[in-house]
Order: structure tokens, then C-alpha cells, then sequence
């Protein structure tokens, strides 16, 4: 189908611009052309935004479905909840659902593709298929469905598999690859719940081998790998990992990795930002998960500005 969408406003991305009216020509799913309001739509079916602003799809490049990040009063236990809900067919058709609705949430938002990064099973890219085979409605989904981790790590027994060495990793990278996701992640440092004190935040969890290991059986499947990162002892770009979820304070030889491994810094500031930033009767945060949310707020920060300066 052609389109003409008339009667919108948008912007055109220029140091000084200004909102402009202006057409739209699309067809089937390609923007054809933007035209003078005035200009000819011959061909087109005519749609009327009555003055409305029009963007390009936003996206969404760290989600966990089964996650609202609505602050709790009281944290849950995410490995029961998990072993709750996958425990039979109805429960995982209940998560199914949760997930579903996510997704399309993000797309109610003017996001038109997420990505990823931890899910239950391989929900992430059963819904990706659905969508992409026109099933259900949502936005594009870059899955990795279950990450990997070890015992004691970020989103161990819950969003991530538990690896006990090197060759189980791998195995779980495997497993995972079974279902044709678009990525892997690992989850390489703990996170700011994660902390036993302050001041220790993003602690490492995963060894070197571990990280080597399921990087490789990974780039034989053709897939990249994500790792999450919230300290500087985690930077695993040596290892082999070609996107950095998060980030941390970043010194020349973290930056000339980045380089030489042509990988790149995905800045997420919503994880921490409600830990450091917001009053702790919004966000029910302890003392000290504020206190570590604030050095992890920051290293992301810096990881970023540094990461933004070096064309990374």
C-alpha cells in the first residue's frame, strides 16, 4: 500500500531547525520521499495527522521483557518467580503474556524495536517470530532469551543460566544458540542489588575462561555478544566481547580495547539512575543500594563521555 501522510509536522534534524510541515510518501514499509505539504500525492491514499508531530521509531537497546522497572516496596525473589512461572505449560503461557504485553507497551511508546538482553527460556524470540510472521502486533525484537551467568551472579537461576567452568558456558552458549537468537549475553560483573557492602559495586563474577569460552562458541554460531558491565574490572573486550551493557569508569587501555575490538558501549542509565538519583521513598532503595547506585551512575557517565570523544 501507498500512503501520503498529510497535514504532519516534523523536524529535520538540522543544528538550527525549526518545525515544518511537510508529506510523507510511503510505500509499503519504505518512506518513499518528504515533500512539500503542497506536493503531489497522485497514487497515494491520503492520511490526515491533523497537525500531529511525526518521529522516526525510537529503539529500546536494553529491555528484559518479564521486567516493568517499577520501583517495588519490597524485593522480590526473581529465581522463584521464575521457577514459578516455567514450571508448566499454563504458568509459561501466563509469561508468554507478560512478555507480550511489554513489548507492545514499548511500541505504545513510539518504539518500534527493542533489543534483549535476558529473558525466561526462549520467550524473546518466540515472540520475535510471532511478530515477524504478522501473529500479534509489537515492535522488531533483537532476542538473546536466557543470558548466562554463575552461581552467585547477576540474574543467576532467574534471566541467566548458572555456568559451573569454561565448558558449561560454552555448552549453555550452545543450548541457547538452538533457538536462533539475534545475540548472547553474559552477565560478567554483579549489579548494584548485587553489592554485599558499599563501595563494591559490580563486583566480577565471571573468570576470564568462562568469558573466552563463550565468546568463541558464540562467534562460530555468527553471534555477537553482549556482556553486562558495571565496574571496570569487568571490561572483558579482550576476551572477546563486542558490546559493553552499561559501562564503567573508563582509563586509555579500556578506550584502546574498545578500539581494537571495534566493540561498542550500550549506555543504559536507567538501571542506576533510580538507585542514585531518586528520593528512596519513591524508589524504596536501601542506603547502600543508593550509595552503590551513585558509583555506578557515575562510571556509566564517564564510560560514556569518554567512549563519545573517542568516536566509540
Amino acid at each position: 500500500m501507498k500512503y501520503a501522510l498529510v497535514n504532519g509536522i516534523i523536524l529535520d534534524g538540522n543544528l538550527d531547525m525549526e518545525p515544518v510541515e511537510q508529506t510523507i510518501l510511503i510505500d509499503n514499509d519504505k518512506i518513499n520521499a518528504i515533500i512539500d505539504k503542497n506536493g503531489d500525492i497522485s497514487g497515494y491514499e491520503k492520511i490526515d495527522l491533523q497537525g500531529k508531530y511525526v518521529m522516526p521509531g525510537l529503539i529500546n537497546m536494553h529491555i528484559h521483557l518479564p521486567a516493568s522497572g517499577k520501583p517495588k516496596k519490597k524485593e522480590s525473589d526473581p529465581k522463584k518467580q521464575v521457577r514459578f512461572f516455567t514450571s508448566n505449560a499454563f504458568l509459561r503461557k501466563i509469561m508468554k503474556s507478560v512478555c507480550t504485553k511489554a513489548a507492545q507497551t514499548q511500541g505504545l511508546s513510539g518504539v518500534t524495536t527493542v533489543r534483549t538482553v535476558g529473558g525466561v527460556l526462549n520467550t524473546d524470540s518466540l515472540l520475535r517470530d510471532e511478530i515477524k510472521a504478522g501473529k500479534i502486533i509489537g515492535p522488531r525484537i533483537l532476542a538473546a532469551d536466557m543470558a548466562v551467568s554463575v552461581p552467585g551472579g547477576h540474574m543467576a537461576g532467574s534471566l541467566a543460566y548458572e555456568a559451573h567452568s569454561a565448558e558449561e558456558a560454552q555448552a549453555l552458549v550452545a543450548k541457547i544458540a538452538e533457538n536462533k537468537p539475534d545475540l548472547i549475553k553474559l552477565m560478567i560483573t554483579g549489579g548494584v542489588l548485587d553489592a554485599t557492602k558499599k563501595g563494591e559495586p559490580g563486583v566480577l563474577k565471571m573468570p576470564a575462561e568462562y568469558v573466552k569460552a563463550a565468546c568463541a562458541e558464540a562467534h562460530k554460531h555468527g553471534l555477537i555478544v553482549a556482556a553486562h558491565v558495571e565496574s571496570s574490572e569487568g571490561v572483558a573486550l579482550e576476551n572477546g566481547v563486542d558490546t559493553i551493557e552499561h559501562g564503567a569508569e573508563a582509563d586509555a587501555e579500556i578506550i584502546n580495547l574498545f578500539k581494537e575490538r571495534q566493540a561498542a558501549l550500550v549506555t543504559t542509565l536507567s538501571p542506576a539512575l533510580p538507585y542514585a538519583l531518586f528520593d528512596r521513598e519513591v524508589s524504596h532503595a536501601s542506603e547502600m543500594a543508593q550509595y552503590n547506585g551513585k558509583i555506578v551512575f557515575e562510571g556509566i557517565i564517564d564510560c560514556a563521555k569518554k567512549c563519545l570523544a573517542n568516536n566509540i
